[in-house]
């Protein structure tokens, strides 16, 4: 489809349900998570970890709640099922949401729910002088409860054993990964295709949101669109622009489909590019190519950064994080988070292993005239890198693999 000429009705019309035969995460695989975390657990002499509500607690029980002012978690320690923490009034909800089903310890209003999950712990002989690790998205204000009421516990930080599950995911979960980002490419393309003189970045979110609802999402998780100079800026600005013919446009989105997130992004001109918007274009294409060929079994994180900041300074841009070039990471980990660890970034010596998920997005900003980012994400494989989808052809051709 090309950049412009199409209605909205009828690019909305070309458009069908993508979820068909998308199936959630299973009960069995929550409890291998749960046996997963338990052995690297005791390997490591933690007792128990506490998950707070949130993509932690989803991970591994399948239990979706977001997090608040109250305490609503669970409790995983090295052996036997989970035990859930929640207000005393939510507990039929949470039976409700709970996938892997658990014991639930409720708390009333008045009471300190950090005391009761300190007397859960005792209950389960994990007592004074265990190893305690709390989830790392937990508030601050909670992990001071938590520290006030277990007084004689070493707490850790649970990051090592979320992190150790999470990075590397299953068939199930890359499965889920990949409808989204078939959703989200769709979408792309027909958002491209009602371009017009006129348009505003407004509409245009408006237009993407629905377009995600077509292919069977709730909407957009996110949107970014960007016409001209406000492309040089990563994450947008705050006032809305109206698309000139000869501008850059920078369009970033996603989805869920079960918990699961796709985030793609597509730089090209509206209109006649010029050399300009070519060479940075095929700069930016050039540094996304170095760092999927870096991206080899073994080979640290940090390394796929080097390599595509590498590529960016033999065509003039940077060095490191100077611009005009690169200003952050090349890429991010995704799964039930748009941004989760491992990251490629500098510092990271994490190496690559099977099932890690990556984007690819070493976005050039040119301060004052605009920016180009080509964002698609890849997994490894026994055999290597493998896209999710394939990468932008050329500048006219945003949409044909190449």
């Amino acid at each position: 489809m090309n950049i412009g000429g199409t209605d909205k009705q009828a690019a909305l019309d070309a458009l069908g349900d993508m979820t068909a035969g998308a199936v959630p995460i299973a009960l069995a695989e929550h409890r291998a998570r749960i046996e997963r975390a338990q052995a690297f657990m005791a390997a490591q002499g933690i007792d128990a970890v506490y998950l707070n509500a949130g993509s932690n607690l989803t991970y591994f029980t399948g239990t979706r709640w977001s997090p608040s002012e109250r305490m609503v978690g669970a409790i995983l320690s090295a052996q036997g099922g989970p035990v859930y923490i929640a207000p005393a009034f939510e507990e039929s909800t949470i039976r409700d949401f709970m996938v892997v089903e658990g014991d639930i310890a409720v708390w009333d209003e008045h009471e300190r729910p950090a005391v009761r999950l300190r007397a859960v712990l005792e209950q389960r002989g994990i007592g004074a002088g265990s190893v305690l690790a709390i989830d790392d998205s937990t508030p601050l204000f909670l992990c001071d409860a938590i520290r006030a009421a277990t007084d004689g516990y070493t707490l850790r930080n649970a990051h090592p054993v979320t992190s150790h599950c999470r990075s590397r995911k299953s068939d199930a979960e890359i499965a889920l990964i990949q409808r989204a980002m078939d959703m989200t490419m769709a979408v792309h393309v027909v958002a491209a295709s009602i371009l017009h003189e006129g348009i505003t970045t407004k509409e245009v979110e408006e237009f993407i949101h629905l377009a995600h609802r077509k292919v069977g999402a709730s909407g957009s998780y996110f949107c970014i669109v960007l016409f001209g100079e406000a492309t040089a800026y990563p994450h947008g600005v705050s006032y809305v622009q109206t698309l000139q013919r000869g501008d850059t446009v920078l369009i970033d989105t996603g989805c869920k489909v079960h918990n699961y997130i796709s985030d793609i992004t597509r730089t090209y001109v509206f209109g006649e590019p010029t050399e300009r918007q070519r060479f940075v274009w095929n700069a930016e294409k050039a540094a996304q190519r170095a760092a999927f060929d870096a991206a080899q079994l073994g080979v640290p994180c940090e390394e796929v950064d080097k390599a595509a900041r590498r590529s960016l300074e033999a065509d003039g841009f940077g060095p490191g994080y100077k611009l005009p070039g690169l200003p952050h990471r090349t890429g991010h980990g995704i799964g039930l988070d748009i941004h989760e660890g491992p990251y490629l970034v500098g510092g990271e010596t994490r190496a690559l292993e099977p099932g890690m998920c990556f984007s690819n997005e070493p976005m050039i900003c040119v301060p004052g005239e605009f920016g180009v980012r080509l964002e698609d994400h890849f997994y490894m494989t026994a055999n290597g890198p493998k896209w999710f989808t394939q990468p932008a052809a050329s500048l006219e051709n945003p949409f044909g693999a190449g």
